[in-house]
């Protein structure tokens, strides 16, 4: 089984592009310095892809800090800043700079800087600087992908969608689900995918009711329905896809239970489009189950932004009215779950666009017998 082809690089300029669309927010909300600490988005900002560092913003340059385990890494990949090399506590490095600079104002990251790391700063950088909550700016930014990353998106949807495709053969009585789970995994990643999007599900049975069921070493059984979770990461980029299957003729009510869930499915990513409401998807989805009697087990969110991580910017869920945009990827995933008996969940992940949405994630989800 041979990989599929590389993933291309970004174009040149991605990068800059993506400095420049940050800059202007800070222009707009006035902020004349910017520190990002959040590995994921300093690579959205630099291609720097270590684990740890600290990249600054101001009107026009960049500054990216790391420890000397990635400076050479960081000057293999960061684009349109300068590196510089922390010889002491990064975030130390980053104050004294701005003292030395005598900056007066700069925002950071409060959803992911602790109070001890504020400390920290505030101690490198002394009184004179004023430290502004900014958290969720570049998070703002990731929203919207550009052509590049819906590539990327669109690549992994299909590496997801081929591997489930290719292992339905091993979804048989008798095996186990943590070893269809492996077996998953390995496969996305002889395919070329980077790594999983987040720990695949395989649950059977009963165990279909627990909507994050880690996959266990119960062995499936005849009759049984199975739910399948899973996502790849390619080129930095995540999907998320479910489906649900049923080991040989679906009994008592499962046909029509499983046929409501593919109708709220369709009718939530019909409601997909930019300018919507996120809730509006939501309601949909609620809605055609509500009509059937099961909206009491539908017991989570419609669904979630999906790019760099598998969780992100927007929630499809209730009391969500931030309106999506064109060109942000998220998941529909509506599903039901009882207790004793077990759940159906069918996932896709989409793109929004003006018209409606593209689905990424092209696996079949009408044929879901497995004889």
């Amino acid at each position: 089984m041979a990989p599929d082809s590389l993933v291309r690089p970004f174009e040149p300029g991605t990068w800059g592009g993506r400095q420049a669309r940050l800059r202007a927010l800070m222009e707009r909300r006035r902020l004349p310095f910017l520190l990002v600490t959040k590995p994921v988005n300093i690579f959205y900002l630099t291609g720097f892809r270590g684990s740890a560092g600290a990249a600054l913003f101001d009107g026009s340059n960049g500054v990216l800090w790391v420890d000397p385990r990635y400076t050479l890494q960081a000057r293999g990949e960061a684009q349109g800043v300068e590196v510089l090399e922390a010889r002491t506590a990064i975030l130390s490095s980053v104050g004294r700079w701005l003292r030395r600079h005598r900056a007066k104002v700069a925002g950071y990251d409060d959803l992911h800087v602790t109070c001890a790391e504020r400390a920290r700063l505030e101690k490198a950088s002394g009184p004179s600087v004023a430290w502004r909550p900014a958290g969720g700016w570049v998070e703002e930014l990731r929203e919207i992908k550009d052509a590049g990353e819906k590539e990327r998106l669109r690549q992994a949807g299909r590496l997801t969608a081929r591997v489930f495709e290719e292992l339905r053969g091993a979804i048989r009585p008798g095996a186990r689900e943590a070893d269809l789970a492996t077996e998953i995994e390995y496969r996305l990643r002889r395919r070329g995918a980077e790594g999983v999007a987040f720990e695949t599900i395989v649950a059977s049975g009963p165990r279909g009711a627990l909507p994050h069921a880690r996959a266990s070493a119960k062995r499936l059984e005849a009759g049984e329905l199975v739910i399948m979770d899973l996502g790849a990461i390619l080129g930095g980029y995540a999907a998320d896809m479910t489906r649900t299957v049923c080991l040989g003729p679906a009994r008592g009510r499962a046909r029509q239970l499983y046929q409501a869930v593919l109708e709220a499915q369709a009718e939530a990513v019909e409601a997909v489009r930019a300018g919507i409401p996120a809730e509006a998807v939501d309601s949909a989805a609620r809605l055609s189950l509500h009509r059937r009697g099961l909206e009491k087990d539908f017991r989570h969110s419609t669904g979630h932004g999906v790019g760099l991580e598998v969780h992100e910017r927007p929630r499809l869920a209730r009391g969500e009215r931030k309106r999506l945009r064109a060109d942000s990827a998220v998941t529909v995933e509506p599903g039901i779950y009882r207790e004793g008996w077990g759940g159906i969940r069918i996932e896709d992940t989409v793109l929004v666009g003006a018209d409606g949405a593209e689905i990424l994630t092209p696996a079949r989800k009408e044929d879901w017998i497995i004889d």
